[in-house]
């Protein structure tokens, strides 16, 4: 089609638009303009190009327009308003199935906010961020193609809405092959998933990135080899581990650490890392969160680990400088998966953040083939609410307490705690040989992955719900409400001696 064409085309469909209403406008999506041609077109504007074109042609035309494919209801109308005229219009209503457009429609004349979590015909998946969410990568989309997807409708979406694809993965556990899309423009994540949820129909979901971060509190000073082999570990007794050890270390279970990067050179670390897989690809140097995860289930030579003899699967989902770690739905979805693939026992989740649809899925998967699943509340404090993946179905949820088994007060309450792990002034590995005093539930879920490899060496045919329930029927009592500490504090003896009756 000639450019003069096409200009006259969009001449008459603009003239038109400003004549009536926009079929199914509303604040969430803007009105038709040449810029963004993935905004319907009105009911009048259909019937202009319609007329001119009529039914051979009119869906044709249509689709240069806008850019992307004609949804049935829009291919309909155009169609028979050629021939029928605003009666056409009422008759595609009667003969097409509703799409998201008289979805939307709806919404707005009963004066309904869209829905958290938008369906948007079968076997289609929106989650729209709620107002006042901002846990999420602010430019980035992860989006699932249904198998009718062309790759003119996929060049259509990046170059109508801005959109660059920057990665695409399949996922074994869930069966999902998700794309990581950048925005480009201007154009927020809740905006653009919902222009794509009711313009392309081509795409079956779409999420935002959400953002989960490391929940630990290290302390300013760093000790030395010398002050790390004087002081005293107030877990080993805590948690009797030298008894405990002499019945088992451990020995060989996988226990995949989802964090940051691990220092594997340091002393107490040594051939400790069966595997490693690094997510972020980015170069980095060892980092303070994971490298103390790390030791706290597995240091074996200044410090004592809950469980010196297993294999570590070291997943880097996690980067940043300090004491910051931070890490997105995209790369923890990637490192659960790979665990998973390296027949992971255990993966120990010492992160928290808000909910997400595609990590509980995953999660879920894992669960059911056998992997139990260790993640920290948080320490957002006792007014938060539920942080994630600890409040996820199938994970054991692990709080913080200190020596004298008191509940660290920033620890987050709820029916998500489970159990209850030392978690306050604990000594751990640091990167660079050095050590350091940490606190927060990050920790105290390293030290319950411990024990739960201590209990799975011990008895390895144990499936994940009866590993929870040997976990939370040999815990320690505690004072505490049982959303505050769980069945009480973990103790790494008394759960394997109840493995051995």
């Amino acid at each position: 089609m000639g450019k003069l064409a096409r200009a006259a085309l969009l001449a008459i469909a603009t003239v038109a638009g400003a004549l009536t209403p926009a079929y199914g406008q509303s604040t969430n999506i803007p009105p038709p303009t040449i810029i963004d041609r993935g905004t319907p077109i009105t009911p009048l504007g259909w019937f202009v190009i319609g007329s001119v074109g009529c039914a051979a042609v009119s869906p044709m035309i249509g689709t240069v327009i806008l850019g992307r494919e004609l949804t049935y209801n829009e291919a309909y109308r155009s169609i028979l308003g050629c021939f029928l005229g605003p009666v056409g219009w009422l008759l595609a209503d009667a003969l097409v199935p509703p799409t998201v457009t008289t979805q939307i429609q709806t919404q707005i004349q009963t004066s309904k906010p869209p829905p958290r979590q938008q369906r948007t015909g079968r076997g289609r998946n929106f989650k729209i961020p709620p107002q006042g969410e901002t846990r999420f990568v602010v430019n980035e989309l992860v989006l699932e193609f249904a198998p009718s997807a062309t790759v003119q409708m996929r060049n259509a979406l990046s170059n109508t809405l801005q959109l660059t694809e920057l990665e695409t993965q399949r996922f074994e556990l869930t069966g999902r092959t998700l794309s990581r899309w950048r925005i480009d423009g201007t154009r927020s994540v809740p905006a653009t998933l919902r222009l794509i949820a009711s313009n392309y129909p081509g795409v079956s979901g779409g999420w935002a990135n959400m953002v989960y971060v490391g929940v630990q509190t290290p302390a300013p000073a760093v000790q030395s080899q010398a002050a790390a082999a004087s002081s005293g570990q107030y877990v080993v007794n805590k948690l009797h581990l030298l008894e405990a050890h002499r019945i088992t270390s451990g020995d060989d279970v996988l226990v995949a650490v989802i964090d940051s990067k691990i220092d594997t050179k340091h002393p107490d670390l040594t051939g400790v890392v069966a595997d490693e897989y690094d997510v972020v690809g980015s170069p980095a140097i060892a980092h303070s969160h994971g490298t103390a995860m790390a030791g706290a289930i597995a240091a074996r030579s200044k410090l004592t680990g809950v469980a010196p003899k297993v294999k570590l699967l070291a997943a880097r989902a996690f980067s940043g400088s300090g004491e910051s770690a931070e890490s997105t739905t995209f790369n923890i979805l990637k490192s659960v998966d790979w665990a998973a693939s390296k027949n992971a026992r255990i993966i120990n989740m010492s992160f928290a953040g808000p909910p997400d649809d595609l990590l509980r899925e995953m999660l879920t998967r894992a669960n059911a083939r056998g992997i139990v699943l260790i993640a920290a509340v948080g320490n957002a404090g006792p007014r938060s609410p539920p942080l994630y993946p600890a409040a996820d179905g199938g994970v054991i949820g692990v709080t913080a307490t200190d020596v004298d088994d008191k509940l660290m007060p920033q620890a987050n309450r709820g029916p998500q705690v489970a159990l209850a792990a030392p978690g306050v002034e604990i000594l751990a590995v640091a990167p660079d040989g050095k050590y350091q005093v940490t606190s927060g539930t990050s920790i105290a879920a390293a030290h319950a992955s411990g024990v739960a490899a201590l209990l799975l060496a011990s008895k390895p045919n144990l499936t994940p719900v009866q590993v929870r329930a040997s976990l939370t029927r040999a815990a320690t009592r505690i004072p505490g409400k049982r959303n505050e500490v769980g069945a009480g504090v973990i103790d790494a003896l008394a759960v394997i001696n109840s493995s051995r009756k």
